[in-house]
This record gives structure tokens, C-alpha cells and sequence, in this order.
């Protein structure tokens, strides 16, 4: 019988300690996901990109950001609002082509960044393609408000919004072109999937990705060198309860695969940070009008940068197929 008591109290003990053990590695694991929606979803901090050699940018990039910088402050831009489904303040700036035109482009800025890091493509519609140029802060981004980023997702309806916006502030027969890079790719992807008005004529991505999922496993293993599973399932779950969605639900390959919109696929093929393969797979869903244009020797969000005449040559052309004269 004392054999017996020992035998149930050692099982009871190391019933117990499983539970610990279980309860230890739950909790640690509910940890981990908090923190990568902190450092990835959250509107924070995004000092952990510093240093990514894959976001590298050469001297010579860094010298046309500066010039933008200085083009950007001498615009005379409309401040432009909109207020989000779920009631966010968005803001945007407007600025007008040098003569009328019924044409606009829709810019749509990357992850972390704001409406100012376009001014590039600002310029290039404005000053070359005569259009023009209306150049929103994404939610979560800027100056619109937002806890959180979307990566696209919820950015696709508050895009919906912005061209609702511009018909009714310039034309009813507006022509609008949608043109986004890396996260804003990825925006104008989406909103492509929703039921737009015949005013969008063409949309222009430029490195994006192929869905949230994909793009944050592929993330996950290559910056912190561990296994999407379980972290990503339970960030993405934290994500549902906090900002009202899931990673897997956000896919622009299933957005563009209902597109009636003519898209232009823009990558480099020396991107690490989404990875080029991304494009050929984005561009095989698309079963609209379409073009893909990748540029030798590009990193991630510099095929203009290194390639700027071919890149400024093909954009134009393909909006030309889609867009009238003004």
C-alpha cells in the first residue's frame, strides 16, 4: 500500500509539472506573438528594418531622395481628408497637373513610410505624364490616424474612398491610374479585387507581395531564423482580435485574380525582401490586360532607381494603352 501511495504521488507530480511546462510554453509562445505584432502590426517604432542589407539603397539613390525631398517642398498641395469605413481620419495631398486634365494617379506609399517617399512618382506624373497627383498617408501611416498597418488589406477599401474622392472633386469622368510600391503595391493589388468604378483605367504594382502570410513566413525565417509555425497562426489570431483581420485572408493573389483592372508588374530581380519570385506568380493570377517588367540588378523598391528610363518608358506606354489623351 506504501509502494502504491509513492507510485500516485510521483504520477501526481509529474502530472503537475507537465501543466507547468505546457502553461510555461504557452504563455512564452503568447509572448512572442504580442511582441511581432508590437514590432510588424502595431503603429510603432520600426527601427528593427535599420541596417537590413535588404533594404539597402545606394549613394546614388539616396541623392534622388534628397532632390525629391526638395521638389516635395516646393509644391503648392491640397490637403485632401477622407473618413475610413471603421471611422478613421484619413489625409492625403493633392496637387494638380501644370494644365486641366481628367487624368489622376492614386499613389500608394510602402511599409513604415509616407505619402512624401512618392515624390518621385509625384513628379514623373505631374511633370512628364501631365496628370494629376493625389498621394495618400496610409492608415496607421503619416498623418492618418490608425493604430495599426494593414499591409493592404483593410488600405484596399480606404483606396475605394480615395477614388470616390476624386471623381467627385475632379471629374465625373475622371481617369484614374493606381501606382503603388512594396506594401502600396500590394494596397492597389487588393483594391483591384473590389467592385471599382470604369473611371480606373490601369493600376501599376511595383514589388509587391503575394499575401500577408507569405510575405511575413518568408520574413520570419530569413531576419530571426525560425519556423513560421506557431508564431505566425497566433500573430495572426492576435491581429484578428486587435486590428480585424487575418494574415491569410489578406491575399492579393485572390484580390487580383478577380480584377477587371489592366495591371502593370513592376520587380526587381535582385529583391531579397520580397522576394522576386513573388512577380511571376502575382502576374500567372492576373487574367486581365497585363505586362511584367523586371529590371536586372534592382533591389527591393529601386527599379526606378537603377533603371529609371526603362522603368519611366514602360509605365508610360502601358498607361497609354488604357488612359485618353486629356
Amino acid at each position: 500500500m506504501l509502494c502504491i501511495n509513492r507510485l500516485e504521488k510521483k504520477g501526481l507530480f509529474f502530472v503537475v509539472i507537465g501543466i507547468l511546462v505546457v502553461l510555461l510554453i504557452f504563455i512564452i509562445l503568447v509572448c512572442a506573438s504580442l511582441y511581432f505584432y508590437h514590432i510588424a502590426i502595431a503603429r510603432a517604432d520600426k527601427s528593427f528594418l535599420n541596417g537590413n542589407p535588404d533594404l539597402e539603397i545606394k549613394e546614388d539613390a539616396m541623392k534622388s531622395f534628397a532632390e525629391m525631398e526638395e521638389w516635395w517642398g516646393k509644391q503648392a498641395f491640397e490637403k485632401w481628408n477622407t473618413t475610413s469605413n471603421d471611422g478613421l481620419m484619413l489625409h492625403a495631398y493633392f496637387l494638380p497637373a501644370n494644365q486641366p486634365t481628367d487624368r489622376t494617379v492614386i499613389l500608394a506609399h510602402g511599409y513604415s513610410g509616407q505619402a512624401m517617399q512618392m515624390g518621385q512618382l509625384a513628379q514623373m506624373y505631374r511633370e512628364v505624364l501631365g496628370f494629376n497627383v493625389l498621394l495618400p498617408d496610409a492608415r496607421g501611416h503619416g498623418i492618418s490616424e490608425g493604430a495599426y498597418i494593414g499591409f493592404g488589406w483593410p488600405e484596399r477599401k480606404d483606396y475605394v474612398k480615395w477614388i470616390d474622392k476624386v471623381i467627385k472633386q475632379t471629374s465625373a469622368q475622371a481617369q484614374i491610374v493606381l501606382h503603388g510600391v512594396s506594401m502600396g503595391a500590394a494596397t492597389v493589388m487588393m483594391t483591384s479585387g473590389e467592385a471599382l468604378p470604369p473611371n480606373v483605367k490601369a493600376i501599376i504594382e511595383d514589388c509587391g507581395y503575394t499575401s500577408v502570410q507569405d510575405q511575413l513566413v518568408y520574413q520570419l525565417k530569413r531576419m530571426y531564423h525560425i519556423p513560421s509555425f506557431p508564431i505566425v497562426p497566433l500573430t495572426s489570431l492576435v491581429t484578428k482580435i486587435r486590428a480585424g483581420y487575418f494574415f491569410k485572408e489578406a491575399s492579393t493573389l485572390k484580390q487580383i485574380s478577380k480584377s477587371k483592372t489592366p495591371i502593370l508588374f513592376i520587380h526587381g530581380d535582385a529583391d531579397a525582401f520580397v522576394p522576386t519570385r513573388m512577380v511571376y506568380e502575382l502576374f500567372e493570377h492576373a487574367t486581365v490586360p497585363k505586362k511584367m517588367l523586371v529590371i536586372p540588378g534592382a533591389g527591393h523598391g529601386l527599379a526606378r532607381s537603377v533603371d529609371p528610363k526603362t522603368y519611366d518608358r514602360e509605365v508610360s506606354e502601358f498607361i497609354e494603352r488604357f488612359v485618353s489623351e486629356a
